[in-house]
């Protein structure tokens, strides 16, 4: 009879978590759509470069203003309804680029899309952080970075299709139906418990969590290690201001975040036929091979899925931060050599995907898994919300310059640069970085508050 009644509620409860996670491929699909069209945009609308560069970055800075304003929407309307809002943006923004008439009202309707993003990026691994079981948190919020690649590789092979006829509108339109679809699978979610404590409602929390857990011992003891945690008398900027602890573990998230932008990754993701047209592709050969890092991309982060609860945060993101610096650093000397012959283009290619592989499997999803598990319970919608805004303002100076780059420095040297940085990242993560695998949010918590080095409030 157990047997019976459990099945169905861990089926439930994937659902749940899928479906939250699903967040992350309406973001994807937004990263990944723009690499295609911005060649046929600027075609259509006979603009520059630096034109360009404003287009593709509006979606980020839009993304600042809602990761900005999402912990006060996440903290007053809840994590779920706030999940919903997102949603409904996603819709509107999409069909207003689609329709978009001029080079301005495209980069506003793309802001308006970024608001969306920056939403959905605070709301959606905060709930999974704060739904999942301790033993498999990494694992669920890494399920959102996935989402996040299959939306990205999504994107791109619409973009496969559409550009044949150079259809750039149907590429940012499209993307309105799977929003649609995810704004009716939202609807449907139970509210985190964590915020249904904060607000006095520990009953409904209980309830959630027996929906969400198979055993009763575990719920109860859940629920009262959350309410402990609400004994802290302080909260979000009051806290910021009042308790040094505190600030480190914002501090933190904040470097976290610009590490994770400056690997370079967003380079790949919003420029990718631009790069392959350095290489010497052709405009069907850009799209495919920007499609084979997608593909690349979705498979690499069940690597983070797989091991991130068995191995640990930081062994992988040294191992990503190795590989990333090598597959750039590769990149880099080939442009600088002259990729002339077709062994050439592939070998840069490879590394280029080298690359991918060392994101997807660390850095990626691991930076969203650790700044959500080291912020303390009642600072962690503003420390979220600070280290999220900080990652859209990194992203989006990363967009915004990237042309510039090319165009001032070149290409090998731009790239030698970004491998470079991987390099520094390594000494980041030794340093500050903790192990916060099978520890509790609590345990991190007490650690942070206790004044433990930050590499040690894991243990």
């Amino acid at each position: 009879m157990q047997a019976a009644v459990t099945a169905p509620k861990q089926r439930s409860t994937i659902f749940t978590y899928l479906l939250a996670a699903l967040a992350g491929l309406m973001f994807g699909l937004d990263i990944g759509v723009i690499s295609g069209a911005e060649q046929f945009i600027q075609t259509y609308f006979h603009i520059s470069d630096n034109y360009i560069e404003w287009i593709v970055s509006s979606m980020m800075w839009g993304a600042a203003t809602g990761a900005a304003g999402a912990g006060w929407l996440s903290s007053s309307l809840g994590r779920r309804r706030t999940l919903v809002v997102s949603a409904a943006l996603f819709v509107i923004g999409s069909l207003l680029c689609a329709f978009a008439w001029t080079p301005e009202a495209l980069v506003a309707a793309r802001f308006l899309l970024g608001i969306a993003i920056g939403v959905a990026a605070f709301t959606a691994p905060l709930y999974l952080a704060e739904v999942s079981p301790q033993e498999t948190r990494g694992a669920m919020i890494s399920m959102y970075q996935l989402m996040i690649t299959i939306g990205i590789l999504g994107a791109f092979l619409s973009n496969l299709w559409f550009s044949r006829h150079g259809e750039w509108r149907w590429m940012l339109g499209v993307i309105a139906i799977p929003g649609a679809l995810f704004l009716l699978g939202v609807l449907s979610l139970p509210e985190s418990p964590r915020w249904l404590v904060m607000r006095g409602r520990s009953g409904e929390a209980q309830d959630v969590l027996n929906h969400l857990r198979t055993d009763p011992a575990a719920v109860e003891r859940e629920v009262a290690d959350i309410q402990e945690q609400l004994k802290i008398p302080q909260r979000g900027w009051h806290m910021f201001l009042q308790n040094a602890n505190f600030r480190r573990s914002v501090f933190l998230g904040i470097g976290l975040q610009v590490v994770q932008q400056l690997t370079g990754i967003n380079v790949i993701m919003y420029y990718a036929p631009r790069i392959f047209h350095q290489v010497g592709f052709g405009v069907n050969a850009q799209m495919w091979a920007t499609v084979i890092v997608g593909v690349t991309n979705v498979l690499a982060t069940f690597i983070a899925i797989a091991f991130v609860d068995r191995v640990g945060r930081k062994p992988i993101l040294y191992a990503g931060f190795l590989v990333m610096a090598a597959g750039l650093l590769s990149v880099g000397t080939m442009m600088h050599m002259g990729v002339l012959t077709q062994g050439e283009q592939i070998f840069t290619v490879a590394m280029l995907l080298v690359f991918i592989v060392g994101f997807a499997m660390s850095a990626g999803p691991l930076v969203w898994a650790i700044c959500s598990e080291i912020q303390p319970l009642k600072g962690r919608d503003f420390g979220i919300g600070v280290s999220t805004l900080t990652n859209w303002v990194a992203n989006a100076i990363v967009g915004l310059t990237f042309l510039s780059l090319l165009n001032g420095i070149g290409p090998a040297q731009t790239f030698w640069l970004y491998g470079g940085l991987n390099v520094l990242f390594l000494l980041f993560t030794f340093w500050f970085v903790p192990e916060t695998k099978g520890t509790s949010l609590e345990q991190i918590e007490r650690n942070l508050m206790g004044g433990k080095a930050l590499r040690d409030i894991g243990q």
